[in-house]
């Protein structure tokens, strides 16, 4: 595999950055294969030819060069989106913009430069160590939902969600389905020393792409799964408050009044039983509510799940509530796993005495976790496990409690922009309804709003910038997975399985 190749070390000093150059774009293509692109041929295309330059690398560290210059162009691509927060306010916030991308691509870049260099370590050049550093790879997507709080976005399986491969989450999980990426590009190489030249990519290929068919089968016939109602109906309320003007006094009467109007609304079909709000709804604080949550209450004759902030004196929530007819809060749930600088600063204490606090936070310097996950039992509804914003993109959160019997997300995607972000968002949404086989209702302040059923098929949808609301029928569920039994411990035990045949092949 290797024969053809030239070291990096034998090329002219000028010329050594070019195949770095050529790795950046390689990530940068398989970026493609996410929301709103779409693009996994290209993915795999991308990752194969990635996997190969890996594996003919000159050593560990050449390995990890290479890596970390692909992941560093697959998350300046992927991850975009992230400048947007930092333009909303630009005048404070807009010269942290180009630093905030930097710092999350070279920060991506390094879970794909130690997957790299240990391949380069352990496993010998060819097709073992493009193998450890796909087996690698997927062990990294699985490391980024836990190392310092987490932030599994744009993993490698990903770009499966909109085709019916993505069933196979209900199996695999999210982690899952980045192992069948990185199988399916990396099956073209396992024969490139079997036989002369490119022909030995051919029988690999005709693997991957059976993999891929079986996948994809498999997914045809979950999605003929028949998805019964359980009689609810929930309307979802989408305000269009975009960010810039979210918080000013001149437009909170505007909003207030758009919200009151989507919920008084009258019925196209079946009366609503529960209205939902987005996240931080409304622009006062819960303890300040007074006459304001009588009004919403008797608007919506209806319980109404809502997303507000709350103080306990001097620390502040990120909350969703449950308001009676009456206006009386009769449940609350505190969102526990917060954006690091945008909800909450680390080490925010300190920080604090230097005016330096959580830029989406609106009170204090950011907001204090609640004590995780749970189960909310609404007047008239099925238990529900609520997911504010962020903590939709965690799978774990959705086993790490029982009896619920669908999922709500209130969120506020205003913060990403109209691009590649909110896609990106609701894909994620719709792999934990596949996952957990729970169906998923979700209202977003400028969208995208949406009805999710159980096997992640969006039913009913308001597109971004939009202000309406939706009536949608509350599918039930369907049995447990296997994968909200057994989570990601058995794909993650073939990934290091992989990782030791490719070092035992070595000392062999």
């Amino acid at each position: 595999m290797t024969g053809g190749a030239l070291s990096d070390r034998a090329l002219p000093r000028r010329n050594r950055l070019v195949p770095l150059i050529t790795d950046l774009g390689l990530g940068a293509a398989a970026a493609l294969g996410h929301a709103p692109w779409g693009l996994w041929p290209l993915t795999l295309i991308a990752l194969c030819a990635l996997f190969w330059r890996v594996g003919a690398s000159d050593g560990a560290g050449r390995s990890a060069l290479r890596a970390l210059a692909a992941g560093t162009g697959y998350f300046a691509v992927a991850l975009s989106w992230i400048v947007e927060p930092f333009l909303v306010e630009p005048e404070i916030y807009g010269w942290m913009a180009p630093f905030a991308l930097i710092l999350m691509a070279t920060g991506g870049g390094l879970f794909w430069a130690v997957p790299g260099w240990l391949a380069g370590r352990i496993a010998a050049p060819g097709a073992p160590r493009a193998l450890a550093f796909a087996a690698g790879l997927v062990i990294s997507d699985w490391l980024r939902g836990w190392i310092f709080t987490g932030f599994p976005w744009t993993l490698l399986g990903h770009v499966w969600i909109d085709t019916p491969a993505a069933q196979a989450a209900s199996l695999i999980g999210a982690v899952g389905l980045s192992a069948l990426t990185a199988t399916a590009a990396t099956l073209p190489l396992l024969f490139r020393g079997v036989e002369p030249g490119w022909r030995g990519v051919w029988p690999g290929a005709a693997l991957s792409a059976l993999l891929i068919a079986m996948a994809w089968a498999g997914g045809l016939k979950r999605l003929d799964t028949p998805v019964t109602l359980t009689g609810t109906t929930l309307r979802l309320v989408q305000p269009n408050a975009e960010q810039a003007l979210k918080w000013d006094p001149d437009w909170a009467q505007i909003f207030w009044d758009r919200l009151l109007t989507e919920t008084a609304a009258a019925p196209d079909g079946p009366a609503p039983d529960a209205v939902i709000w987005p996240e931080t709804a409304v622009n006062f604080l819960l303890d300040h509510g007074g006459e304001a949550l009588s009004v919403i209450g008797r608007t919506a004759d209806m319980p109404v799940l809502m997303g507000i902030q709350r103080a306990e004196g001097n620390r502040y929530y990120n909350a969703l509530i449950e308001l009676t007819p009456q206006g009386a809060v009769r449940q609350s749930y505190d969102k526990f796993h917060l954006v690091p600088f945008g909800e909450y600063i680390p080490w925010g204490a300190a920080l604090s005495k230097l005016g330096i606090g959580a830029f989406a936070a609106q009170q204090g310097f950011g907001y204090t976790p609640g004590p995780g996950p749970q189960v909310m039992t609404p007047d008239g509804l099925p238990p529900v496990q609520p997911l504010i914003c962020y903590e939709a993109i965690f799978p774990q959160h959705l086993r790490a409690v029982d009896g619920a019997e669908w999922l709500v997300q209130a969120t506020n995607d205003a913060w990403f922009g109209t691009f590649s972000g909110p896609y990106q968002h609701l894909a994620q949404a719709r792999l934990r309804a596949i996952e957990s086989g729970l169906p998923l209702m979700r209202a977003a302040n400028t969208g995208i709003s949406a009805a999710i059923d159980p096997l992640g098929r969006i039913t009913a949808s308001l597109p971004l910038g939009a202000t309406g609301h939706i009536d949608a029928a509350l599918p039930a569920a369907l049995p447990t997975t296997l994968w909200t039994r057994l989570g990601p411990w058995p794909v993650l035990a073939l990934a290091m399985a992989a990782l030791f045949g490719a070092a035992r092949y070595r000392r062999r």
